[in-house]
């Protein structure tokens, strides 16, 4: 299946803790169909200590399901699904909400 969200999208939760919060996509994981986003989704985690890096609490991002974002569209800061169309023989991504081509 075509990637719809992809690593540099600025997303918006639709569900959960964070519902309503934006943020940029850092990390797609197609076989779990879920993405690491920053500022969204933080959990504190027991940090055993390592030659870089001391021991303790540390809070990070977990990964939070592509069915609970969606892309936020570009001329009005809503969130919108993604479809596609092919232009010239290159199929790009396309926002539903607008009709703007979102990459390329």
């Amino acid at each position: 299946m075509a990637a719809k969200i992809k690593k540099g999208d600025k997303v918006i939760v639709l569900t959960g803790k964070d519902k309503g919060k934006t943020g940029q996509v850092l990390q797609v994981m197609p076989t779990d169909t879920k993405a690491l986003v920053s500022g969204i989704n933080l959990v504190r985690r027991h940090q055993k200590q390592t030659q870089s890096q001391d021991a303790g609490i540390i809070t990070k991002e977990a990964p939070i399901h592509l069915s609970n974002i969606a892309l936020v569209d570009a001329k009005d800061n809503k969130p919108t699904r993604v479809g596609f169309k092919i232009e010239d023989g290159v199929k790009k991504r396309v926002a539903k909400r607008s009709g703007e081509v979102i990459d390329g």
